[in-house]
């Protein structure tokens, strides 16, 4: 008990939080999914607080990418999955705290079964798929979220569903619909500056503490912006949005049959994508056009591709042969901007992304 006192002494002595706040950190259950950029700050600042019983869902393994930023990992865990090697440090830094991870991509069912369990969901991903289910399972199970992103050079912060729920805002009332399809790319495809997630984690992190404690006001209703070229913080009110509350399913029947995979890419032409098994049923007549980094792993060797950087793809566009193309990345984001800057050049070529990517190769064993 002494030791236990003295690990979190500088915090209990703070007449804000005290021992009373410092028992409300030990009880109290946040799940975070992501355990990227944004995740792994938040993690271990969560952790080494005390905050007693944390969840954690990712379904991507370490990439050597990865690591100018996701400070949980090094060189050694490039190709393990990052829930297990998260759980196993964050275990080291605090060995009191209660941990449970899921090696998945969160689902409309995942929040069914789990939200109930948690006081406090935090948003640490980085594509609109997640976002808006995330969101829209807060607001139906009345959860509140902490919303981090970042890109490039800048990155938000918010406080959704917190408090009288007929007064606080949530994702939608800021964002009511996705944008098009390869409109907003993600840090894979648009880059982003390696302290910059470490920044937003922080402020996320003490978001949640102030909310499990009560200290301070949270970021309820606002959303702040920091500019990191300029050092400069900005935060804006946020209101109600009367367009926003008819796109959230209103019923547990009605969310769990929302495919938010097909609402974030209503603007894609769905038929140039194409899944794992379809692809091996044609394959001999394929060529295989790589658009990743070429640090990125697991190469796709054995399947002789040409590899192109998406960056460098409009260039390098008729070096492409005229046969069936399918184009591979990481998770079958890039690879569908690769189709449309394919089409762009020939509209009549024959061209399709793999859906899932690599990491779906992983899982059905193809690498």
């Amino acid at each position: 008990m002494e030791a236990i006192k003295e690990r979190y002494q500088r915090q209990i002595i703070l007449p804000e939080l005290g021992q009373e706040g410092q028992n409300l950190l030990s009880e109290a259950k946040v799940l975070v999914i992501g355990a990227g950029g944004l995740g792994c700050p938040v993690l271990q600042y969560l952790v080494v607080s005390g905050v007693g019983h944390i969840g954690i869902a990712d379904d991507d393994v370490v990439q050597l990418s990865n690591l100018n930023r996701q400070i949980l990992f090094g060189p050694q865990d490039v190709g393990l999955y990052k829930v297990d090697v998260a759980k196993e440090k964050l275990l080291l830094l605090n060995e009191s705290v209660s941990i449970q991870v899921w090696k998945k991509r969160w689902s409309t069912q995942d929040c069914i079964t789990h939200f109930k369990e948690y006081d406090i969901i935090v948003d640490a991903t980085d594509n609109f798929t997640s976002r808006y289910l995330i969101n829209d399972a807060c607001v139906l199970f009345n959860k509140p979220l902490v919303f981090g992103a970042v890109s490039k050079f800048e990155g938000q912060l918010a406080v959704f569903n917190w408090g009288n729920k007929e007064k606080s805002v949530n994702y939608r009332d800021v964002f009511p619909v996705p944008p098009q399809s390869n409109e907003i790319l993600n840090c894979a495809e648009a880059g982003v500056l390696g302290v910059l997630p470490g920044m937003i984690g922080v402020l996320q992190a003490t978001e949640v503490i102030k909310l499990i404690t009560g200290i301070g006001k949270p970021l309820a209703n606002k959303l702040l912006t920091y500019n990191a070229l300029q050092q400069e913080f900005f935060t804006i009110q946020l209101k109600h949005n009367p367009e926003a509350k008819p796109l959230i399913p209103a019923t547990v029947e009605e969310f769990k049959n929302t495919d938010y995979e097909w609402l974030c890419n209503l603007n894609q032409e769905h038929e140039t994508e194409i899944d794992c098994e379809k692809w091996l049923e044609i394959q001999d007549n394929t060529v295989v056009v790589d658009v990743r980094e070429l640090n990125e792993t697991p190469r796709l060797n054995a399947y002789n591709p040409f590899e192109i950087p998406i960056a460098d793809l409009k260039e390098n566009r008729d070096r492409l042969s005229e046969k069936t193309l399918v184009f591979v990345c990481q998770s079958g984001k890039r690879s569908l901007l690769a189709v449309k800057i394919m089409l762009e050049y020939n509209p009549k070529a024959q061209v399709f992304s793999l859906k899932g990517g690599v990491n779906e190769m992983i899982r059905k064993n193809l690498i």
